[in-house]
């Protein structure tokens, strides 16, 4: 046989580059929210392609209405990891802002429906996401302000400090104004997006060493330490007309929105948390008695100079 009849010819065809997990599974998504059995559950993204959904076929199941079946993958695309709609009902978001692709960066918030999930990635996730697990323990994963546990914690400690250095501390407790009626005219998560821009534009307006926290519902908490009834009632005046002034916005939707504040200062030393908790309360169900929208204040007396 000749080497011409014996020749063969080969064929050399490239497959196709498809993309790879990070190696040691150095992304994941942590749920924030909302509270629960699974808050802080850790989902990890080791593979190329998962994909997000109330259906139980997908990778991440979140059985919620407001989940559509297929709601969103997340890919990686040029080693970057991108976050796609796939046609969702409500939409997807990455810090509050709709998307339909966008990559995503270490520490972007995605919301699901009424869930947020955070983005970690790096060299340092591990480290992050334990670091978002205590952060977990003191922050309201949807508002990101402190939450009622922190605030009980530093109102025990506050009253202390007040008691030992002979210093005034007041308290204000507001709420929105029937916000029943903003779940039930626009849904509810434009009701979502009105408590955390409302939480993010008080605590723009309060100093670093006042706590402004979550207490339960659409009912919020500032404590003012070293402020006496005047400059706390300023403050609850100020943040009343800033809100009443402030255009919030979803989905081209304006939705008018008020609060009732009530206020109490407290310097005796009789005086304990849930009493103290329970004088700004019945300023606040005064306010509301008085049509809303309008600040009450209650003095509870004691020994302490007011410091304004």
């Amino acid at each position: 046989m000749d080497d011409e009849d014996s020749e063969v010819k080969t064929r050399i065809t490239q497959r196709p580059v498809r993309p790879q997990a990070p190696p040691g599974g150095g992304e994941c998504l942590v749920l924030i929210h909302p509270p629960g059995a699974n808050l802080g559950r850790r989902y990890p993204l080791d593979r190329p392609f998962v994909t997000i959904g109330r259906d139980t076929e997908n990778d991440i199941v979140l059985d919620r209405d407001s989940v559509s079946r297929r709601h969103a993958r997340l890919a990686l695309a040029n080693g970057q990891r991108v976050v796609v709609d796939l046609g969702s009902t409500n939409g997807t978001y990455v810090n509050d802002q709709q998307v339909q692709e966008h990559v995503l960066c270490t520490g972007d918030q995605i919301k699901i429906g009424n869930t947020i999930l955070k983005f970690l990635s790096g060299q340092d996730a591990e480290q992050a996401y334990h670091e978002e697990i205590y952060r977990m323990t003191i922050m309201d994963g949807l508002t990101g302000v402190y939450n009622k546990r922190y605030f009980m914690e530093s109102l025990e400690r506050e009253l202390g400090r007040s008691k030992r250095y002979n210093r005034t501390l007041s308290l204000i407790m507001f709420d929105i104004d029937h916000f029943k009626d903003v779940n039930d005219t626009y849904g509810h998560l434009a009701g979502d997006h009105v408590l955390k821009e409302l939480a993010q534009l008080v605590r723009g307006r309060t100093r670093s060493e006042e706590i402004v926290a979550r207490y339960g519902g659409e009912e919020f908490a500032i404590l003012v330490p070293e402020t006496g009834q005047q400059g706390a009632v300023q403050l609850a005046e100020h943040l009343r007309s800033l809100v009443e002034s402030h255009r919030f916005v979803f989905e081209n939707e304006t939705i008018p929105m008020t609060i009732s504040l009530g206020v109490a200062t407290s310097g005796g030393h009789e005086w304990d948390s849930t009493t103290f908790i329970k004088h700004a309360d019945s300023a606040l169900y005064s306010a509301k008695r008085s049509g809303r929208n309008c600040v009450c204040a209650e003095l509870v007396t004691g020994t302490f100079d007011t410091i304004d």
